[in-house]
Formats: C-alpha cells, sequence, structure tokens
C-alpha cells in the first residue's frame, strides 16, 4: 500500500492531457480558447485545458456520424466491440495510477478512494458492459396468434453525455459502458471542475482500438 508521500512523488510525473479529443486525436479548440482548472487542495491552476464551444461540438458530432454510419464499430461484430473494451478495462487498470491521481488533483478527491474505488470501479464497469455485449439477449414477447412483439438492442447513433466533478472518471464510465457496447458513437463533456480524465481515457480507448471518431471528448465551460 503506498504512502502519501509515495503518491506525493507519483504525482510529480503527471502530464495531464489539456486538448480536445476529436475524431481520434488530440486537437486545440476551434479559436485557440483555453480555461483553467484548479487543484482545489491549493487554489492554483493545474492546467490550461482546450475550451470547446458549439463548433467543437459540431466538429465531434460530425466525426461520430461519419464512423457511425460507415459501420466500422455501430455495424462490427459483437465479438470485436467485446475485445476492444476488455482491452480498455485492462488499460484502466494499467493506468490506474495516473488516473487516480488526476481525479484527485483535479476534482479533489482523497487519493484513498480514487485508487480504492473510482479508478478500480471504473474498469470493472466497462468489463461488465464488454461481456453482457454477447449475453443479453432480444427478447420476443408473448401475443396472441395474430401479433408479433420483438425486443432488440439496437445503436441509435451519436450520444451525448454530460457528466458533473465529483466521480469524474467513474461517472463518464456509467455513460460511455453501455453506450458504446451498444455500437453507439459518443461526444462526452466533463465537468470543466475535473476533466483532465476523461481526455486521458480518451486516449486510452484508442490505444485499446476503438475507431477514431466513436468518443470524443469536448471539454469546456457549461454553456
Amino acid at each position: 500500500m503506498r504512502s502519501h508521500a509515495d503518491w506525493q512523488l507519483l504525482a510529480q510525473d503527471i502530464r495531464p492531457r489539456t486538448q480536445l479529443f476529436i475524431d481520434g486525436a488530440s486537437v486545440p479548440a476551434t479559436d485557440g480558447d483555453v480555461f483553467e482548472t484548479i487543484n482545489p487542495a491549493t487554489g492554483l491552476a493545474l492546467a490550461s485545458v482546450a475550451r470547446g464551444k458549439a463548433d467543437d461540438v459540431d466538429r465531434a458530432v460530425r466525426a461520430g456520424r461519419r464512423v457511425f454510419e460507415a459501420g466500422s464499430w455501430s455495424r462490427a461484430a459483437p465479438s470485436h466491440r467485446k475485445a476492444v473494451l476488455l482491452r480498455l478495462a485492462d488499460l484502466i487498470r494499467v493506468h490506474a495510477d495516473e488516473l487516480a491521481l488526476l481525479d484527485t488533483l483535479d476534482g479533489g478527491k482523497l487519493i484513498s478512494d480514487t485508487s480504492t474505488i473510482d479508478i478500480p470501479g471504473s474498469a470493472a464497469i466497462v468489463q461488465w458492459y464488454a461481456e453482457a455485449i454477447d449475453k443479453l439477449y432480444g427478447e420476443v414477447a408473448p401475443t396472441g396468434p395474430n401479433d408479433l412483439a420483438i425486443i432488440t438492442r439496437e445503436a441509435l447513433g451519436v450520444v451525448g453525455a454530460v457528466v458533473p466533478w465529483n466521480y469524474p472518471l467513474e461517472m463518464a464510465i456509467w455513460k460511455l459502458a453501455p453506450a458504446l457496447a451498444a455500437g453507439n458513437s459518443v461526444v462526452l463533456k466533463p465537468a470543466e471542475e475535473s476533466p483532465l480524465s476523461a481526455l486521458r481515457l480518451a486516449e486510452l480507448a484508442s490505444e485499446a482500438g476503438l475507431p477514431d471518431g466513436v468518443l470524443n471528448v469536448v471539454s469546456g465551460l457549461g454553456p
């Protein structure tokens, strides 16, 4: 078990990602604007983060729509989507210390919470939905002889996800995991108080094999 001093030493090597993640790449905001995310423990600026606006959201939605219609994720074999999301769960575990420190520095949560609850929980949620892909079946409802009612799970398109500050990575995963498992594209807007772990997560998802444009992260202010 790491000591407080151990975590402080590890925190010195943290290099936050500060640009938007759109169409598989880290990019600045269209107008170059940034905002500061503050370390609430010190009151000091932790990083200058790209401030996405309407044009950036439009870019992200177009990327998500393009890849959705292309079908490389939305129509991929369930076994493929499962394998990619399982790799993502593994990568979250591999980078658990980094992600825990990002949420602690950015959101002010205890490292004892982020390292033992939030980040392991995030990996477990991704794994659960990955495993559900080939285990949750459709349904045929009981009907009379002249009717047929079928329930299927189908991707809808580009999903918008907006999450709060208090469980930065885990609450993002709550929304991302089921949407991605179903084959949707996602545009994620993390809270301006704690955007850093979501920006890193997008890189890890790309490393896991998620096609460009499937997961886009647009940091910025609420409006």
